[in-house]
């Protein structure tokens, strides 16, 4: 059915990330610059600092909570990597319009959620260097099936 995808179709479909950070594209973002991003762009869904919306995930907070009898799942307590978090925002983000972020939107965005919690400093600026760096704080709350996939 249909052709053999063209070379620029598969390029644009293969963006994934993995955890440590292979094939993160060139650009950079900063706390402040995501707040301003996140402001125009992401907080109708996810509301102010993070903290969600009758329709939107709540991103931020529920440290501590996992192990309890209400776990809530965020960026900030659950996911392991941070390069998981550009990937999903840079291909799934915003909703209403996915794959439209520019990488430097995408970095700064995640600098600014992860500043929210205080896994980067307010003052961060994220890159495909210091990205894959960043240790989320559920980083071993996960069984690795895959080690020669995820380097440190």
């Amino acid at each position: 059915f249909g052709r053999p995808a063209t070379a620029d179709e598969v390029a644009k479909a293969d963006i994934s990330i993995p955890p440590d950070g292979t094939g993160l594209p060139p650009g950079s973002g900063t706390v402040a610059q995501g707040a301003e991003i996140f402001a125009q762009k992401c907080v109708v869904c996810h509301g102010p600092n993070g903290q969600g919306t009758p329709s939107g995930d709540r991103l931020t907070g529920g440290m501590g909570t996992l192990a309890s009898a209400n776990p809530v799942k965020t960026v900030s307590s659950y996911w392991p990597y941070a390069t998981t978090l550009f990937d999903y925002i840079r291909r799934a983000m915003p909703v209403t319009n996915p794959q439209s972020l520019e990488n430097d939107e995408v970095y700064a965005v995640v600098a600014y959620i992860l500043s929210i919690d205080n896994i980067v400093p307010k003052d961060a600026k994220l890159d495909a260097q210091s990205l894959p760096k960043v240790q989320m704080p559920n980083r071993n709350g996960f069984v690795n099936w895959e080690p020669q996939l995820i380097r440190p």
